[in-house]
């Protein structure tokens, strides 16, 4: 057209083709298979860069949001799509696309949460300190619980993520767990198993109980623990000292556990059992 020769247009059309379309030709039988693996939400903290030895100084004072990669390995391992939740990720938005949810371990919750001692809360900025207290997570999990279940989602609460299940729904929290026969705060590293005194029984019928083939050894880093129950939990799982190790909300696709299956050597099924539950979910979803 208009004098420009017939063959330098060929290249221009050439591009085209190779090029926007490209992004299209991705196999329909493989977009079909990523459509039946459910989006898994896994949350996580907030810190200046500055804080992770090697890194710029240049950007020291910018923020990083992380979570443990063992939790988005599991996860995917077991069919899922690992997501990693923002604290400026509107939970309400978010969880109209998610089908499963993972609360992470972490600090302790702040005490304001659930009615405890403030007196213990220290004025430091926990961007610095990732070991402090953080409200703004506190708040950004619980809202995420509660969008959760107001969906019926499943959840999974890990340590820390099952205090927050407990806080969410109006329940305490034990400040901090006296010395006794079970080791809570162990000093292994991680992964582990566990040591034998560490030995958690549940209550029959139970998600838990179905999960494990009877009473089960697990890994422990905590010395808070739930003490009364939010509206709707129950406790599922105990050591032989009476600390609640599992909570459940029945009639609800919901389970916390208070050790760390993500650093479990052995193979641990909880981190399975959600994706198993977002999948049915999507399913649900797909044929409504």
């Amino acid at each position: 057209m208009d004098g420009v020769p017939h063959q330098g247009r060929r290249p221009v059309r050439r591009a085209l083709r190779v090029g926007v379309p490209a992004l299209l030709r991705v196999p329909v039988s493989a977009r079909s298979e990523a459509a039946r693996r459910p989006l898994v939400g896994i949350t996580g903290r907030r810190f200046r860069l500055s804080l992770i030895e090697g890194s710029d100084e240049r950007y020291g004072d910018r923020c990083v949001d992380t979570a443990m990669s063992d939790f988005a390995t599991r996860v995917a391992e077991a069919g899922g799509l690992p997501v990693h939740l923002s604290y400026d990720t509107d939970p309400d938005a978010v969880c109209d696309w998610l089908a499963g949810v993972v609360i992470t371990g972490g600090q302790d919750m702040h005490p304001a949460c659930w009615g405890g001692d403030p007196s213990v809360v220290r004025g430091i900025d926990p961007r610095t300190d990732p070991m402090v207290h953080d409200r703004e997570r506190d708040d950004y999990e619980v809202a995420v619980v509660r969008a959760a279940l107001d969906r019926g989602i499943p959840v999974l609460g890990v340590c820390r993520g099952l205090q927050v299940l407990n806080v969410a729904l109006g329940g305490t929290l034990v400040p901090d767990l006296p010395a006794g026969p079970v080791s809570h705060l162990s000093e292994e590293c991680a992964p582990t198993d566990g040591t034998v005194d560490h030995l958690v029984s549940f209550e029959p019928g139970s998600i838990a109980a179905g999960l494990f083939d009877g009473d089960v050894v697990t890994n422990s880093w905590h010395h808070q623990a739930v003490d009364r129950c939010g509206v709707g939990v129950v406790v599922t799982g105990r050591t032989a000292d009476g600390v609640v190790e599992a909570i459940e909300v029945p009639g609800h696709p919901v389970l916390g556990v208070q050790w760390h299956p993500e650093w479990m050597k052995s193979a641990d099924p909880t981190l399975t059992w959600v994706v198993r539950e977002a999948t049915r979910l999507l399913e649900r979803r797909s044929e409504s």
